[in-house]
């Protein structure tokens, strides 16, 4: 079964949430809930039907088969410490970051991606089409053109006589682009292969470290104890290497006795000051408050870092692309001037 979207994870534990803070019980909510629901009623029957059976919530999620394994987890320990309702709400909160972050890459990337094709276009045009008509130009004074110039209306002849094959490299192109839009499998594996690659290092790293600390925020809100809370925030990393390799690091330095707060910080999983702000809120004995707090600043400074990321990408396309047509326009026009003012 197709696994379910971060908004639908989100929407679902919220509403799951409303309902068990109004008195209802497991079975009676998710009943409800697949009697409103426009989709997912099938599976919303299928959980009420194993709760009202007497299974734990937690075992519902779990047996659906498209949830996150962590989201299972989590319930199990809210059960368990009585804190059911606020793991959902946690649960939910986790997700719509996660969506909210997934929608801002999104939008941020759509318009230099048009841009960028715009410009690559443009570009064609000037060295398929309008080099060859200065090329002609140049035929009636008895020149041709040579140095950049000549180079760039042999690289452009090439591009016009190799035209098929490059429509055929472009609608490959785009058939991908459309396989990674539609499908789940296809867009798994190119996020599994670049986090195993890159997915630990500049702007990717501030993401893992917020997630990580929005998972650690949740356990510790559920009434989980530290050790088992870092255990369930290390299951959001386990597809990045590094990341991993750092959580790991984390656990080690508790296991030898180290606290909480110096074995982040020591791990490199969180920036001093945040460590500094953990140690005093687990001294007063509000440690899931001060980690919620932490949460959202880190989760701010990655989404400021995503968006500056970002924010590069227009004006440097723009820049690069502007050089090239000038270099085209300039390789031809100067020679050319210098032939009117000869003439003249």
């Amino acid at each position: 079964m197709k696994q379910l979207s971060n908004d639908e994870v989100s929407t679902l534990m919220r509403e799951l949430a409303y309902l068990i803070h109004a008195g209802m019980g497991n079975a009676d909510a998710l009943s409800l809930m697949a009697e409103e629901a426009d989709q997912n009623q099938s599976l919303l029957k299928q959980m009420a039907e194993a709760t009202d059976d007497g299974a734990p919530l937690s075992e519902a999620f779990a047996s659906a088969g498209v949830f996150p394994v962590y989201v299972a987890k989590l319930l199990r320990v809210g059960e368990r410490s009585g804190r059911t309702e606020e793991t959902l709400n946690a649960l939910a909160d986790h997700y719509e970051g996660r969506e909210r972050l997934g929608r801002q890459l999104r939008t941020s990337l759509l318009y230099p991606a048009i841009l960028l094709l715009i410009m690559l276009v443009v570009i064609v045009v000037l060295l398929v089409y309008v080099l060859p008509i200065f090329d002609r130009v140049y035929a009636q004074f008895g020149v041709t053109m040579t140095g950049v110039a000549g180079g760039l209306l042999s690289f452009g002849r090439w591009m016009s006589g190799s035209m098929p094959v490059l429509c055929g490299l472009l609608g490959i192109a785009v058939l991908a682009c459309l396989a990674l839009a539609v499908s789940d499998k296809a867009r798994t594996a190119l996020v599994s292969f670049w986090r195993k690659k890159r997915g630990d290092k500049g702007v990717s790293r501030q993401v893992n470290d917020a997630r990580f600390a929005m998972a650690l925020s949740m356990g510790l809100h559920s009434g989980m104890p530290i050790e088992e809370a870092l255990q369930l925030a290390a299951q959001v990393l386990e597809e990045v290497p590094s990341a991993k390799e750092r959580v790991d690091r984390c656990i080690k330095a508790m296991e030898d006795g180290e606290t909480l707060a110096k074995a982040l910080e020591e791990s490199d999983l969180m920036p001093k000051t945040e460590c500094h702000l953990l140690a005093a809120g687990l001294r007063s004995g509000v440690g899931d408050l001060a980690m919620e707090q932490i949460t959202a600043r880190m989760s701010e400074r990655s989404e400021l870092a995503i968006a500056e990321k970002v924010s590069r990408v227009e004006p440097t396309l723009v820049i690069i692309t502007s050089l090239l047509v000038g270099m085209i326009l300039l390789a031809v026009m100067l020679p050319l001037m210098n032939i009117m003012s000869t003439i003249g």
